[in-house]
């Protein structure tokens, strides 16, 4: 499994080639926060439009599709600090996270 660190490039590789509109804040459930704002990737835990709280594992299971974020989200694998702009960002997000991993 990815650490931190790893995670923390490979989001940065892929904001670089077209970031988020908004930013999201990945809280990896004690194990550290990954900030992306636009290209700009970073571990400060800075307030965000959308905080996602999810394990490292399932992160990395959602950016190779292994994990089915509905059913993450209604198994409470991954909690949203708002639904409406998730599903706003969602082909953003799937995009940053497809190129991620």
């Amino acid at each position: 499994m990815a650490t931190l660190e790893e995670l923390t490039e490979r989001i940065r590789g892929a904001a670089a080639l077209g970031g988020l509109s908004r930013s999201i804040k990945l809280d990896l459930k004690g194990e550290g926060v990954i900030h992306v704002a636009g290209s700009e990737v970073t571990n400060d835990d800075k307030p965000a439009d959308l905080t996602v709280r999810i394990s490292r594992a399932d992160l990395t299971a959602l950016g190779k599709g292994e994990l089915d974020p509905m059913r993450a989200m209604m198994t409470g694998r991954m909690k949203l600090s708002d639904m409406g702009l998730a599903m706003k960002l969602q082909p953003e997000i799937q995009a940053l996270f497809s190129k991620a991993v």
